[in-house]
């Protein structure tokens, strides 16, 4: 468990290296004006966790799985666009550079928010930015610079290896959900419908924030929204038991990762472009 879940994140990383090309990186990054900056600042990391908050206050959550489903909140960046969606409407370069931006604020931006919602409650929490800069340098752009270079000087292999990369580390992630799940045990017995439904109502949350605030073209708006709901459940459950200490988190967390995946399911005909759609009625 404790190697699948880094393991399936690395693969993950170096497939989505694999599929990224530096211009269009900088490129994606150009086409934003400041002001849609800010917007995507708020839609990615201050209004999730808020809301996180509020969901919390709102559905009677007690202080462990507030915890959680605030570091869910907190916590963007999970590499889960996967290629069969980008197939589908979704623009794979743009969520690789979102999830690149997101990971270089996560250091930044996690430990003065998590500082400022523990005080809500009367504790004290400080995350060191260089834990967090360590697990994303490790995790994240450490397989993604690999991924890079394997495109850069094997492109051949590259474009073969990257859509098996990509299932592999989606198949993993999944595995290591399953494993979560049944080790947790009679953790989930303290699961609620409050919970589940605080953890759905996040997910629709990060996905409606995309749609409210952006004003760009439909495919970078459905691309942006599916990847601002893929929360970094890992990271989440990594801080909640290092700094928060409690077993109620767990589940709160898990709700969120299986909400995701039924999302990520789904996502091909929630968010499905209508020219697909009509060609798909008439045949």
């Amino acid at each position: 468990m404790q190697l699948l879940l880094p393991t399936a994140v690395f693969v993950l990383m170096i497939s989505i290296g694999m599929s990224l090309r530096t211009s269009e990186l900088i490129d994606n990054w150009r086409a934003l004006t400041w002001g849609m900056w800010l917007r995507l600042l708020l839609a990615t990391f201050i209004l999730p966790p808020a809301i996180a908050l509020l969901l919390a206050r709102m559905l009677s959550l007690n202080l462990g799985e507030t915890a959680g489903l605030f570091l869910v909140g907190a916590t963007p960046g999970a590499p889960l666009l996967t290629r069969n969606l980008a197939r589908r409407g979704f623009d794979m370069h743009l969520a690789a550079s979102y999830q690149v931006w997101g990971a270089l604020l996560t250091p930044v931006m996690i430990p003065p928010m998590v500082l400022v919602a523990a005080k809500l409650y009367s504790r004290n929490i400080w995350i060191p930015p260089r834990l967090l800069l360590w697990q994303i340098a490790e995790k994240e752009f450490l397989p993604l610079l690999l991924g890079i270079a394997l495109m850069r000087f094997a492109p051949a292999f590259s474009t073969k290896a990257q859509p098996k990369a990509n299932m592999i580390g989606n198949a993993a992630l999944f595995l290591v959900f399953a494993v979560m799940l049944w080790k947790m045990g009679p953790a989930l017995k303290v699961v609620t419908l409050w919970t589940v439904l605080a953890a759905m109502l996040l997910a629709i949350a990060c996905v409606g924030l995309m749609y409210a605030l952006l004003r760009t073209d439909k495919v970078r708006v459905r691309t942006l929204a599916v990847s601002n709901a893929n929360r970094h459940v890992g990271l989440a459950l990594l801080l909640s038991g290092r700094y928060t200490h409690s077993r109620f988190a767990l589940p709160v967390v898990a709700c969120y990762a299986l909400s995701v995946a039924v999302l990520m399911a789904l996502a091909q005909r929630i968010f499905r472009p209508r020219h697909i759609a009509t060609k798909t009625a008439v045949a």
